[in-house]
């Protein structure tokens, strides 16, 4: 198991520490594709979020964009939202380097931050002239290098972390040497099979589309509860790579009453 994966702070873990912290239901911030949403927009988008009573909030990551960043402006906006990357992207920095950052953000803001990881696709790492190799490979060797000595120590602070997965060769990854997994965009069916696959030890992010096309309120949070009772630990709900952010947040913020009721 990588050094910081499925530890223990007292005599909690940091799976139970953050299913506990994430609740059942979060929102995934839109990720617009033409230009990105001024700092003061997206601070402004979170407050309003956990005030609808997301206790949770997912940012993306591609090359030019560092989640990392972001997420430290994000967290200092709010006053106790738990933040994940879905997905931080292992081309983006170097391991060391995305512990060190991680680890930064978890000292300064306990208990408020998931980091996931996954290693998207061919192009990005082209972008900064890296080989793509295998996905399976690659996400072993960058897990392991994040506990690899560096010039610098970081912090010693414990967060979860997890990787993308939508299929059973990473997530036997996941299993094996992360805190879990996160799969995107796929049926209960698939969540189920992912949590027989992880074991009840680890934690199971999904993301749901929650677009208009999906329906109205009542059909998405239907739709939650499905994941949720086949084994999910969290779903976020987002759109589509693409969306409009104002419009977006508009839409989450409607969503959450029929999100957020007690099931």
């Amino acid at each position: 198991m990588i050094s910081g994966a499925g530890t223990s702070t007292g005599s909690t873990t940091t799976v139970e520490a953050a299913r506990r912290a994430l609740g059942p239901v979060g929102a995934f911030l839109p990720v617009p594709t033409t230009s990105a949403p001024p700092a003061d927009l997206q601070r402004a988008a979170v407050r309003r979020l956990e005030r609808a009573g997301y206790r949770a909030a997912w940012t993306n990551e591609g090359i030019g964009k560092d989640a990392l960043a972001q997420l430290a402006v994000l967290l200092a906006a709010t006053e106790h939202m738990v933040f994940g990357t879905g997905i931080a992207n292992i081309w983006a920095r170097a391991p060391q380097t995305a512990h060190a950052g991680a680890a930064l953000l978890a000292q300064a803001y306990p208990g408020r931050l998931v980091l996931g990881l996954g290693v998207g696709y061919p192009q990005q790492a082209a972008d900064v002239g890296r080989e793509f190799g295998t996905p399976l490979a690659a996400m072993r060797d960058y897990l392991e290098q994040m506990a690899a000595p560096a010039q610098l120590p970081a912090p010693d602070a414990p967060y979860p972390r997890i990787i993308a997965a939508n299929g059973p060769r990473m997530l036997a990854l996941a299993s094996e040497i992360t805190d879990g997994a996160m799969p995107a965009m796929v049926q209960p069916d698939f969540t189920a099979q992912a949590r027989r696959l992880l074991g009840p030890d680890k934690l199971l992010v999904i993301l749901v589309d929650a677009s208009i096309g999906q329906g109205d309120a009542a059909t998405i949070a239907a739709t939650v509860r499905k994941h949720l009772a086949a084994g999910a630990d969290h779903v976020t709900v987002g759109m589509p790579i693409g969306a409009d952010f104002a419009a977006g947040v508009d839409h989450l913020e409607q969503l959450a009453p029929a999100l957020l009721e007690p099931t």
